[in-house]
């Protein structure tokens, strides 16, 4: 009977320390690293959710960029940190399903490496045109192509980015033969466009919509098949082009392994924040839509989901890094 009471006592003293942990988290400041530079789209999102995540938990988020290897340097850290919800990533579509599938020798598995806590919101890119292109439409796009084979060029930020795959998932879907010019970011891409050096390209909201208000570019189309709330006049491409579907998404997640009960606090205290108006229309100015409120495992079912999707349109593109 000592000997039991004993044991029980010592079970208690290590499980009374763990639920204290659990309960009282955090105690320290969180970690949010972005694997894009300062002042980059997902850096400055990752800065506006962590004020409001580190009021929420009593407790300081710092923000620390590791940018690099198509943002693989900073989802590799977060991947090899310690799973106790004090780390996580500012994750993308790129880190979780383009990167992993254009680098031979990924250091992540997107699936098996992470614990998806929350999205955040998606990224929905418009197909614009230089003004003298002839095609003010996506059917007449899709015939002039047709009736010009190779001679259309469109602009992208560089192999494998977005931009780059959804056009050539379009050019598989409706057979059209285009020439890709790949550049080192918009700037550069949009210079060229605006020249008429090449005549189409994608871009998202914050590039697209003030070309297009300022009569600089023609809309085409829509990359998402729902209707673009920020800018509803522009129809979706999948209404030439059934099927048509590609946005792209950020999130946060933490590594494999972190304490269920961790991951759903944080994705508790995330969905309040992502419910709020005024962080609503922060995303609006990051031209970026709400994703609708999802739970850590819903989350992990869309990555999951996406992995076969993006490996293809990367296999198709011909897009590969070393």
């Amino acid at each position: 009977m000592r000997i039991a009471r004993i044991v029980a006592v010592a079970l208690l003293s290590l499980a009374t320390p763990l639920a204290f942990a659990q309960g009282t988290f955090p105690t320290r400041p969180i970690k949010l690293v972005v694997p894009y530079p300062p002042a980059a789209l997902t850096d400055t999102l990752a800065r506006a959710i962590g004020e409001r995540l580190a009021s929420a938990l009593g407790q300081p988020v710092v923000i620390e960029n590791k940018p690099g290897a198509g943002t693989l340097v900073g989802a590799e850290f977060v991947a090899k940190s310690p799973p106790d919800g004090y780390t996580l990533l500012m994750a993308t579509s790129t880190t979780l399903g383009i990167s992993p599938a254009l680098y031979r020798s990924s250091p992540i598995d997107p699936v098996k490496d992470f614990a998806p806590i929350s999205a955040v919101g998606t990224v929905n890119f418009f197909l614009i045109a230089n003004t003298s292109f002839p095609a003010k439409s996506m059917k007449e796009m899709i015939e002039f192509v047709k009736a010009n084979p190779g001679k259309v060029n469109y602009a992208s930020v560089g192999n494998g980015s977005p931009h780059h795959l959804f056009m050539e998932d379009l050019k598989t879907q409706v057979g059209l033969n285009m020439q890709h010019v790949p550049y080192k970011g918009t700037p550069a891409a949009l210079t060229d466009l605006l020249g008429g050096q090449v005549q189409l390209m994608f871009a998202d909201y914050t590039i697209a919509v003030p070309n297009i208000n300022a009569g600089k570019v023609t809309p085409l189309g829509t990359s998402a098949a729902s209707q673009s709330t920020l800018m509803p006049a522009v129809p979706p491409i999948s209404a030439t082009v059934p099927g048509f579907d590609w946005q792209a998404w950020q999130g946060i997640v933490a590594p494999a392994g972190t304490p269920k009960e961790i991951v759903n606090r944080l994705g508790a205290e995330l969905q309040k924040i992502e419910a709020s108006p005024d962080f609503k229309a922060q995303l609006t100015k990051f031209g970026m839509e709400p994703m609708a409120a999802q739970t850590p495992e819903q989350f992990a079912a869309l990555i999951r989901d996406e992995q076969p999707r993006w490996r293809k349109a990367v296999k198709d593109s011909g897009a590969k890094v070393d």
